[in-house]
């Protein structure tokens, strides 16, 4: 049975997925070594084949680097393509001048595809970054253009983006990869008291993705996912978490399909409406993407 064909999974939304040509935007952040699997460039051709198999019929690729001129150049590749549906980019939030810089990538070809924001929260060693008034001012500023703003925190700042979502309810947030929990460590047990701490704000889901790469040990398992799984089903519920790939980054431990396989496996207990809540209404309500 295709993706498609499953119950609950026609017109799968794929909320989380990269594309970069490293001519263009360099991706420092790739080690040659220990990431040779995605030291290459990717495009849209490259993703439609393994994504329109799986069922996907929608996609939302997101900013890979910190730079204005990567999300204008993703919001003209999605001008131009039929899968991506959605851009979640990047702009500085603590420029002042932050409302009009939105207004130039919203103005911009493929303006009308910015769906979100996102900045590399996770990188940031200062542990109140996201308390900073600078910073609120320009997540404020997100929310005011109408996008949603992707939360990438490592789970030991998840009560930090908790706090932010807490005092900014006008603001719709994303948590991308579940906040990267500790797989298979005793301080799951703090990724759990965090995640319960964000989802209390009811303007907060998160996306099922991310997770293959989280997990120590090589081969991973199924069972291995279980427990994040689970534990965002039980804290969220299907109507707040969505589907993303992470890919090309997922094939650093995973093909395509092998991670909708296990996230299948994951999910089968669910009946057809749940499911069709995770593999696309959520993403397409929170990101108010057009019909696919």
């Amino acid at each position: 049975m295709t993706g498609a064909e499953a119950p609950g999974r026609a017109g799968i939304v794929d909320a989380h997925h990269h594309l970069w040509v490293r001519a263009r935007h360099p991706q420092p952040w790739i080690d040659p070594v220990t990431m040779a699997a995605i030291d290459a460039d990717f495009e849209p051709a490259d993703l439609a084949p393994v994504a329109r198999a799986a069922g996907v019929t929608a996609t939302v690729v997101v900013q890979s680097i910190a730079s204005e001129a990567e999300t204008m150049d993703l919001l003209a590749v999605a001008a131009g393509d039929t899968l991506v549906r959605g851009v979640v980019g990047w702009v500085d939030l603590t420029a002042d001048d932050i409302a009009e810089r939105l207004g130039r990538l919203l103005a911009a070809p493929g303006g009308e595809r910015l769906v979100g924001i996102r900045h590399l929260v996770q990188s940031e060693t200062d542990p109140a970054y996201l308390d900073r008034p600078d910073v609120r001012r320009g997540v404020a500023a997100v929310g005011a253009a109408g996008l949603v703003f992707d939360l990438l925190v490592r789970q030991h700042q998840l009560p930090m983006a908790a706090r932010l979502a807490h005092d900014l309810p006008e603001v719709r947030f994303v948590l991308d990869h579940l906040g990267k929990p500790a797989l298979g460590r005793p301080e799951m047990t703090e990724w759990a008291r965090g995640l319960r701490a964000l989802a209390a704000s009811p303007n907060t889901t998160a996306k099922l993705s991310g997770l293959v790469t989280e997990v120590e040990r090589s081969p991973w398992t199924t069972e291995d996912l279980r427990p994040a799984v689970e534990g965002a089903l039980d804290t969220f519920g299907p109507d707040r978490l969505m589907y993303g790939s992470d890919w090309p980054v997922c094939l650093l431990a995973s093909s395509y399909p092998r991670w909708v396989e296990a996230l299948a496996e994951l999910l089968g207990d669910h009946d057809g409406t749940d499911q069709a809540l995770l593999w696309g209404d959520t993403a397409r309500r929170v990101y108010r993407l057009e019909a696919s």
